[in-house]
């Protein structure tokens, strides 16, 4: 059986964390002495009373975590994660509608970045820094944070690593989970702090510095401005978010390997990160001579609004400096690949991933050299080493269930009066956590509260199953996984 007890108490410690985070914004409620601190004082309290019934639920719990219960806590961590971290937005009446709260956290928390706010500069100081804290706990995710600061979870670590982690291959820099986390949070960090500095020298404000910084950093998409980082104006700026944007599309555990470990050549002999590359470097070039010839773009600016989108679009930040919906439509299409696609994995990025490219690629080129040698023995090699046959079997299953449910977004989409193109974008978008859209009525630029809630509802489930890569919440749905065998 599923140990609730021990779920039950975990939940409640993850709750005071969150209490904690809220702390801190409604400290800078009382710096900026504005009218969002009686919300955050009532959020605190109830989150720390939610978080105390738990406990008190949880009582008497032995410390025996199984798979099982791995999935049930993250599953359940970011949907009442979510919960409580809508309370600040509804109680300060920013947002007064519950479906749109829940929305807006759960995009945060998942870093997808689709925001149901028409004007997000109306916001006080301390609600805008919270919209930003979730994604940037999100970007890594929310339990791989608390194993890095507590080691509540014992040998649980790895079946919770397991359920929460993103990507078919995770390498380990080091033996202990525990030691792994605290290294990779430390170069999340690191790049978030550079990130801020670079900001903050390209001509962002302090307060909008860190923001950017986090959200960046995070792969989110958040900003403190209705025109992201357009509002600047700045090609500084722009540069910035695309180096700090890549960089966070990279696989943490290879990024350590090159800074700390000083192995730059294994960056380079990385089939990943050479495809990652590559996709970006080849959409580019394309939308760049398409914004050059259809649009009457300067050769520079094509290049950087070109580049910017493309590398916001694959790590799935979402970030903009243009209006991507009002360019060529066979910009769409490219993007929408990109979209799908995605970054390095054990990055903070969403979509498909990178290695599953590389893998499906490799196992295509095997099946064409075995039609010309039928008894070929062909193994799928990725870095020189073998692909299980598991592995290969489980990469066509994520990308079965990652097209079965966009087609169901789709078409329930449809249904409900959403647009053709629009409803295509939005469930590709929130499958990979993208954000942004290309539509005409909810573009890059729009807001998504002009969605009926029924559908807010499913892209709030959509938002979490792209998050957690989809197996995750299914296999909850499923009458073996409650068995008591």
């Amino acid at each position: 059986m599923v140990n609730f007890k021990l779920i039950n108490k975990i939940l409640g410690q993850l709750l005071f964390i969150e209490a904690t985070l809220m702390l801190c914004c409604l400290i800078m409620s009382f710096y900026y002495k504005e009218d969002d601190i009686f919300a955050f004082v009532i959020a605190i309290v109830t989150t720390i009373l939610g978080g105390i019934v738990f406990m008190y639920f949880g009582r008497d719990a032995n410390n025996s975590l199984g798979r099982r219960d791995a999935y049930v806590l993250v599953s359940l961590t970011w949907l009442i994660f979510s919960l409580f971290g809508a309370l600040p937005f509804l109680i300060s009446g920013q947002i007064t509608n519950f479906t749109n709260a829940y929305f807006e956290t759960i995009s945060g928390f998942t870093t997808t970045g689709c925001s149901i706010l028409d004007d997000v500069e109306k916001l006080p100081h301390a609600l805008l820094f919270w919209r930003t804290m979730t994604q940037w706990i999100g970007g890594l995710g929310i339990v791989f944070f608390t194993i890095a600061i507590l080691p509540m979870f014992g040998n649980g670590n790895v079946r919770v690593f397991a359920a929460e982690a993103t990507g078919p291959i995770r390498a380990r820099m080091h033996p202990r989970l525990s030691t792994q986390a605290k290294w990779i949070w430390s170069i999340y960090l690191l790049l978030t702090v550079t990130c801020g500095l670079c900001y903050y020298f390209a001509g962002m404000h302090f307060f909008d510095a860190v923001n950017y910084a986090m959200t960046t950093t995070a792969t989110g998409g958040f900003s403190t401005h209705n025109e992201s980082t357009g509002y600047f104006h700045n090609p500084w700026i722009d540069y910035t978010a695309i180096f700090f944007m890549f960089c966070s599309g990279v696989s943490f555990t290879l990024f350590y390997m090159v800074v700390f470990k000083g192995k730059i050549k294994q960056l380079f002999r990385n089939a990943e990160f050479k495809f990652y590359l590559g996709a970006v470097a080849v959409a580019t070039l394309i939308i760049a001579v398409i914004l050059f010839h259809s649009n009457g773009y300067g050769i520079h600016d094509a290049f950087r609004k070109s580049l910017f989108q493309v590398t916001s679009f694959m790590t799935t930040t979402g970030i903009f400096n243009d209006d991507a919906g009002k360019w060529p439509h066979i910009t769409w299409v490219i993007l929408s690949v990109c979209m799908f696609l995605g970054a390095c994995s054990g990055s903070t990025s969403g979509g498909f991933k990178s290695i599953r490219s590389v893998m499906a690629f490799s196992i295509l080129r095997n099946e064409i050299k075995r039609m010309i040698h039928p008894r070929a023995v062909l193994p799928v090699r990725v870095n020189e080493t073998n692909v299980p046959t598991t592995a290969q079997v489980s990469l066509f299953a994520f990308l079965m269930a990652y097209l079965l449910l966009c087609l169901f977004t789709y078409f329930v989409m449809i249904i409900t009066g959403v647009d053709s193109t629009n409803s295509i974008t939005i469930a590709i978008s929130c499958a990979s956590n993208v954000g942004p859209t290309l539509g005409l009525e909810i573009g890059p630029t729009m807001s998504w509260a002009i969605l009926p809630d029924v559908v807010k509802w499913m892209l709030c489930g959509l938002m979490l199953m792209g998050r957690l890569e989809i197996f995750s919440i299914v296999v909850l749905f499923t009458p073996a996984f409650w068995k008591n065998n």
